[in-house]
């Protein structure tokens, strides 16, 4: 079953094909090596409060979210290579990777409340 990712907030789906990473091989591996990440599909990193973009090769938004997964901070279409985004490690609790215009589409905006089913 594939994980949902939702804002309560805005009532609406920002992903319902996520994956999730938890080991430490997947969590470094992220997205990379991949061409591309389909509309309504995400990857959820955890425990993780920064990301890097090296050897991405295509941009992607990403959601910062703290342990009452409320998001903390969110940076829209970061592009390939650039070399770090994150928040404070005491204040995140997972990161969200999605398709760069994702949180447009979806109206996520920094406090909103979201829900990931199955929970993580």
């Amino acid at each position: 079953m594939p994980t949902v990712i939702e804002n309560l907030t805005r009532g609406t789906i920002i992903a319902d094909h996520a994956a999730v990473a938890r080991s430490f091989l997947a969590r470094g591996r992220g997205l990379m090596g991949r061409a591309a990440l389909p509309p309504g599909h995400g990857l959820i990193i955890v425990p993780e409060s920064s990301i890097h973009m090296f050897f991405m090769r295509f941009p992607i938004d990403v959601l910062f979210v703290d342990r009452q997964d409320r998001v903390i901070g969110m940076r829209e279409a970061l592009p390939p290579w650039h070399p770090f985004a994150g928040v404070a490690p005491w204040r995140g609790r997972y990161v969200v990777e999605l398709p760069a215009g994702a949180i447009r589409a979806s109206g996520t905006a920094l406090g909103d409340q979201l829900r990931i089913t199955p929970e993580i």
